[in-house]
């Protein structure tokens, strides 16, 4: 307030007409803000800002420079406050539209109008921002700018300064989150722009750019320029040699970056040279095999930790710390503060690109895809500079990072995109299709990006390129791609886990996560993981785990040439390599080598390796263990081991991790022990080990966290993993163990956090199916109580998880009926299922997410009533708003998954013989609505579920009168003819599983049929018999086909309701007079003739 009011009564002595004083208030007032971070009260401001704008009117030019300075500090964060002053500013003819245009001579008038428009873009969280006139106005003077070419009159240092503000100018529009790119021009001409600043001064390159990128497949290839800086060096350093001592102290404040202070001395004639040559180094390595002593020589020469190696290649790409060099040296001066500046520009034009990666669609950006990611050698002539361009040749290290970055950004969320690719079979091709573009364009990322590691000295760009190759990796469909991409990346980073800097061995470590989780399994990563354990690696070795000392987790490697024991095979005595470095990691004391990587880690400086180096390796486990679990299987219990340690630690991060361990443990087994599992018997993990594995856990750590954690998000984790254990090992543990494990998730489902009630509420709806649990009449009420609480909880996340778990419950009561009989139905209390029965009736009013369950558990409990609930008055009510509410959800605009559990819940109803299907007033009501469905809804799934509900009831009194009968029988005739009409090409591969569907609902109904149904059968006969034969022929035999819908009747099981159909027809038609008789019987005989006809001339 003291400064404000300060400036307040200088700009108030300090008349217009005084302009000496008036340029120097305007100094005073931008010292003070800049220095002091002041903060401007509106009243204060709206004074202020007057002033300076009347100055700018009435002053002389030589003092506007001054002023504008000083407007740009007033404005500087600003923004909306200054609504009213905008006119004035960025009208029409407003102050910095005049003075920022492409016609002032003055060039450092020009750089702080634009400085000053600039600050006012900036937005503020919570305050309204530029209107589109003023943002467009903005947007059209900084893309001029930086268009604009430098003149010779310019200085270097002022032009990097003018273009410097533009970019930020556009990355404060884009980041206003106003500013949407939307024409393709508009777009062309900014990426144009910032692709030739990207490269703005760079040493060794000089491009010209077209005014506008267009979207296209291959490169536009920019026209290289002769390098004319590289020869007017020279002069300028002669030029500037006498001037180095003076230029020690006088630099402006906040104008140099943190690459000003670095000597990039000889970085521009050599740098495309020093690449060639750093190439050359890059495929000896590659090429060199694993087990060659020759391997562990050249990774010590190209790791970051020492850079003699690629010193004596190319000194180019030597970098000077900036401890080594400072402008204030000898070897200082004008040059590096322009090289300094032109990073500047550089950093600022790849910012303003990420700010216009997060502001347009990815599929408009991919688009650009070829102008700013490498095309592979041999696509085209000449090679097209690109954001690796930046990556390998500009000397400076945060530059570097920066383009890094941004290759990040366009990488994340590609999958999509570059699932096209393909590598080409052959080369003889008469043109090169898109999909081995991209394939090309992977590949020589890998390459470049592997360069890039090789020739690194900075650990933060070093960090960088880790995390841009795990952003490709996760992305790049190496299922479609040659095997060996994977492998390069896989041999180049081993060296990197054991560097000095923690964040380069996390960010390797996540790499190596991302390879063991891209499309697993991999036959190549399979491969990997199998290779014996020498390897570059110096601080870890073969061991087995079933011991976990530190010297058998940390036993020298294999000397070279030694083979492994079980050479023929990848199961061998000693773990995976992978395995092992994660499990070392995470439970071993850290040794000395490494004690300086973790000093920003003090807690665990005398103990353990830093913490997010040993959650970075629990994740890649747990990655490893879900990918490639028959590979972690022969060390199952150990990983039991670790996960437990890791629970029984203090640090919650820790305890977390490890129970996400447990959890892909336990479901690595599950998915092995599944039905449709490929896992033959005796390679799963045996049930015995299993048991083992979960007693050791009930008697370790777990119990604890899920009854005493305070961290909410741990006990989820640690609900999740009890849910994954195998039912066959569960019925095997010992009582108290099973009592202990339902106790605890019967009290979870009471918590107060929402996260544990649903993970509660789900682990508990994966117990009731366990057939030891679901025959105990007293669980399954227990569990039952539990649910439906949940099933009323405020939170969404609880009610869906409670009412898929109401919907497995509700499948255990079916379950119990069918196998236990009436027994079970009578124990069962009449008061719960009611409860049921209306939480589940009102669940099916709420969201989609838990309606989609709560339908499906209503099918169960109507198909569970007896006839005593169903005459009881209490039950009646309840009965008929249930059934009203299923058929409005088949009849609704709800998701599909709603609708189709709808039709199967319907299906259910129509089984129970307790309820009066074909005389209540809701049976027409739900015939009528499966019926509309079958005939019209665009999803053919529900069209399915819908005709498999028509073709259940067992009786012709349930389709009610002749009527609802012939309704039902002519839609199921129209569905069967619109099988293959859709809109959507991905509902057609139902199509069959819908015809087969239809075809056993319309024999069900013949085979029902009464006298009285016959002539409207006879008529859609009569007018669609030959459509319908054919159809009902390839349903007799196509029996094997797959069949979505669930329905997996054999061939001889079709013929014979054919046949039933026939004789029960038959019979009804011998009791006909006149000329009805035995044509429809006749019809279907006909059919069934046809079809042994086929059947014996294709066994011919």
């Amino acid at each position: 307030q003291d400064v404000c009011a300060l400036l307040v009564q200088a700009c108030q002595l300090v008349h217009l007409d005084q302009e000496h004083l008036v340029n120097k208030v305007c100094q005073l007032i931008h010292h003070l803000l800049n220095r002091y971070q002041v903060m401007v009260d509106e009243q204060n401001l709206n004074f202020l800002l007057a002033y300076c704008i009347s100055a700018l009117k009435q002053c002389s030019s030589w003092t506007h420079v001054e002023i504008l300075q000083a407007l740009a500090a007033f404005v500087y964060n600003n923004g909306p406050k200054c609504q009213k002053y905008l006119p004035d500013l960025l009208g029409k003819n407003g102050l910095l539209v005049q003075l920022s245009d492409s016609a002032q001579p003055d060039m450092e008038l020009r750089r702080a109008a634009v400085r000053s428009m600039a600050n006012l873009c900036l937005s503020v969280p919570g305050q309204p921002y530029l209107n589109e006139s003023y943002r467009s106005i903005c947007f059209q003077t900084f893309l001029t700018v930086l268009q604009s070419s430098k003149t010779s009159d310019v200085d270097d240092i002022t032009s990097c300064m003018l273009l410097r503000n533009a970019l930020k100018g556009i990355q404060s529009l884009l980041n206003g989150g106003k500013m949407k790119l939307m024409q393709t021009d508009q777009i062309g001409s900014l990426l144009a722009v910032l692709k030739k600043c990207m490269f703005h001064g760079l040493p060794g390159l000089s491009i010209e750019m077209p005014a506008v990128l267009y979207p296209a497949p291959l490169p536009q290839y920019d026209k290289r320029l002769p390098v004319k800086q590289e020869q007017s060096e020279p002069a300028a350093c002669k030029q500037s040699a006498n001037r180095r001592k003076k230029s020690k102290g006088k630099q402006k404040k906040g104008e140099l970056g943190e690459e000003g202070r670095e000597d990039l001395g000889d970085a521009g004639n050599e740098s495309v040279l020093g690449s060639d040559m750093l190439k050359l180094h890059l495929e000896d390595v590659q090429n060199s095999p694993c087990s060659d002593p020759r391997t562990h020589a050249s990774d010590a020469a190209y790791m970051p930790v020492g850079k003699d190696h690629l010193s004596s290649h190319c000194t180019s790409w030597k970098r000077i710390s900036s401890s080594e060099s400072e402008y204030s040296d000898a070897e200082g001066g004008i040059q590096s503060k322009m090289r300094s500046y032109q990073a500047n520009v550089r950093q600022g034009a790849l910012a303003c690109f990420l700010s216009v990666i997060k502001s347009i669609e990815k599929r408009v950006l991919y688009g650009y895809w070829s102008a700013f990611v490498p095309d592979a050698p041999g696509i085209g002539s000449p090679k097209s500079v690109s954001l690796i361009t930046i990556a390998l040749k500009d000397p400076s290290p945060k530059t570097r990072a920066c383009a890094l970055q941004v290759l990040s950004a366009i990488l994340e969320g590609s999958k999509q995109f570059l699932s096209v690719a393909e590598d080409a079979d052959d080369n003889k091709r008469a043109f090169t299709p898109f999909s081995v573009t991209i394939a090309s364009s992977i590949g020589e990322l890998h390459r470049c990006l592997l360069l890039a590691l090789v020739a690194e000295s900075s650990a933060r760009t070093l960090t960088q390129i880790i995390k841009c190759l795990a952003n490709l990796v996760s992305n790049a469909p190496y299922s479609r791609l040659k095997p060996g991409l994977l492998t390069r990346v896989w041999n180049q980073i081993k060296p990197y886990i054991s560097h000095k800097d923690v964040n380069v061995r996390v960010s390797s470590l996540t790499l190596l996560g991302a390879i063991v989780s891209v499309q697993a399994p991999l036959p190549e990563v399979q491969l990997l993981l199998q290779q014996p354990s020498s390897s570059g690696l110096n601080n870890s070795g073969s061991a087995t785990p079933h011991c976990f000392s530190s010297e058998q987790w940390r036993k020298a490697p294999l000397s070279e040439g030694e083979p492994p024991d079980n050479a023929a095979g990848w199961i061998s005595s000693e773990p995976c390599w992978l395995l092992r470095l994660c499990v070392s990691i995470i439970i071993l004391p850290r040794k000395d080598s490494c004690s300086d990587s973790s000093a920003n880690f003090p807690s665990f400086s005398s103990v353990y390796e830093p913490c997010p180096l040993r959650l970075e390796s629990l994740q890649v486990l747990a990655l490893l263990v879900k990918g490639y679990f028959s590979m972690a299987q022969s060390y199952f219990l150990e990983l039991g081991e670790v996960a437990c340690r890791c629970m029984e630690e203090m640090d919650p991060s820790v305890q977390l991790h490890g129970a996400k361990l447990l959890e892909e443990l336990g479901t690595g087994v599950l998915q092995q022990y599944k039905p449709d599992s490929a896992v033959a018997p005796d390679q799963r993990v045996l049930v015995s080990v299993v048991v083992t594995f979960w007693t050791m856990m009930l008697n370790g750590p777990l119990p604890g966290i899920l009854q005493n954690s305070p961290h909410a998000t741990l006990q989820t984790s640690a609900c999740d993993a009890l849910s994954s254990v195998l039912p066959e090992a569960f019925s095997s543990l010992q009582n108290d163990q099973q009592i202990l494990c339902v106790t605890l998730l019967l009290g979870l489902n009471h918590s107060e956090n929402p996260l544990v009630k649903a993970a509660a509420a789900r682990a508990l709806g994966v117990y009731i199916l366990f057939s030891c649990l679901r025959q105990d009449v007293m669980f399954v009420a227990d569990t039952a109580n539990a649910i439906l609480d949940s099933l009323h909880d405020k939170s969404p996340n609880v009610r869906a998880k409670a009412a898929w778990s109401l919907g497995n419950l509700t499948d255990t009561l079916i379950i119990n009926m069918e196998t236990m009989g009436q027994s079970f139905q009578e124990e069962f209390s009449d008061l719960l299922l009611l409860k049921m029965l209306r939480s589940a009736t009102e669940a099916s009013k709420d969201r989609d997410k838990v309606k989609s369950n709560a339908v499906r558990a209503l099918g169960n409990v109507l198909h569970f009533l007896q006839l005593c609930h169903v005459a009881n008055p209490r039950f009646r009510e309840a009965i008929e708003e249930s059934l009203q509410v299923l058929i409005s959800a088949v009849q609704s605009e709800a998701p599909m998954k709603v609708r189709w559990n709808a039709c199967y819940a319907l299906g259910n109803v129509f089984k129970n013989p307790a309820l009066p299907l074909g005389e209540a007033p809701w049976t027409t009501q739900a015939y009528s609505a499966l019926s509309s469905v079958v005939k019209s809804c665009k999803n053919f799934k529900v069209r399915i579920k819908s005709a498999m509900a028509l073709s259940i009831p067992s009786k012709r009194e349930c389709y009610g009168s002749t009527e609802q009968f012939r309704q039902i029988w002519s839609a199921l005739v129209v569905a069967l003819q619109k099988s293959e009409d859709t809109e959507d090409f991905l509902e057609f591969k139902y199509s069959a599983s819908l015809r087969m569907q239809i075809c056993q609902a319309l024999l069900h109904l013949l085979s029902l049929a009464k006298s009285t149904d016959l002539p409207v059968i006879w008529e859609t006969l009569t007018e669609n018999g030959g459509a319908i034969k054919s159809y009902i022929l390839h349903y007799l035999k196509s029996g094997a086909e797959e069949n979505k819908a669930g329905m997996h009747t054999d061939l001889c099981e079709r013929e014979r309701v054919l046949k039933r159909a026939i004789e029960h027809l038959g019979g009804i038609e011998k009791q006909l007079e006149g000329k009805a008789r035995v044509r429809v019987s006749a019809y279907l005989e006909e059919v069934l003739t046809n079809h042994a006809s086929d059947a014996a001339l294709t066994q011919a």
